[in-house]
C-alpha cells in the first residue's frame, strides 16, 4: 500500500485574508498546481482521499476526487496544529487500504509526520522538505511503513 501525502497548494499569505484561516481559499496558482498533482495521482490507484477540513486542503484533492469519482473526506487528524502523532494514527489506519490513499495537510503536521516516521522504520530516499504543492509517497509494507520518497511541487503555476 502506498500513502500519498500532500501539503495543500499554493493559497497566499494569512495576512492578506480577511476571513477564518479556516476558510482561505487556494489561489489561481494553487488551484493549478491542484490540477497537475490529480493529473500526477490519478493512474496510481486511489481509492481513498482524506483532508484537513481547510478549505485550502479539501480544495487541494478536489480535482484528483472529480476525476476518480471518489469524495474528499475530512478529518481533523489533519488539521493545522493536530500534530504528527495524530497523523501518523490516520495513516496508520489507511495502511488497511488494498491499494492507495492520499492525504492533504499542513506545514506543521507534514513535518512532524515525517519525522516520526524517520525516527522509527522508514528509509527516506530524499531530504525531508515539504513545500507547498508537493507530495511524499510513503510505502507500507505490510508490517510497516518502509520508505518515503520526495516527490516535487508542480512548476511554478505563475510561469505557464
Amino acid at each position: 500500500m502506498r500513502l500519498y501525502v500532500v501539503r495543500h497548494a499554493h493559497a497566499g499569505s494569512r495576512s492578506s485574508w480577511d476571513g477564518p484561516d479556516e476558510a482561505r481559499p487556494l489561489t489561481n496558482r494553487g488551484r493549478r498546481q491542484s490540477d497537475s498533482i490529480a493529473d500526477a495521482l490519478r493512474s496510481v490507484g486511489v481509492t481513498r482521499l482524506v483532508s484537513s477540513p481547510y478549505a485550502r486542503c479539501v480544495q487541494t484533492l478536489d480535482p484528483l476526487g472529480r476525476h476518480l469519482r471518489l469524495p474528499v473526506e475530512s478529518d481533523d487528524r489533519l488539521s493545522e496544529g493536530a500534530g504528527g502523532v495524530a497523523a501518523l494514527e490516520l495513516a496508520d489506519e489507511l495502511a488497511k487500504e488494498p491499494r492507495a490513499a492520499v492525504v492533504c495537510s499542513h506545514g506543521d503536521v507534514i513535518p512532524e509526520l515525517l519525522r516520526i516516521l524517520k525516527a522509527t522504520t522508514t528509509r527516506f530516499r530524499d531530504p525531508l522538505i515539504w513545500p507547498k504543492g508537493s507530495t511524499w509517497a510513503v510505502t507500507w509494507d505490510g508490517a510497516c511503513w518502509s520508505k518515503a520518497r520526495y516527490i516535487a511541487p508542480p512548476p511554478d503555476a505563475d510561469a505557464w
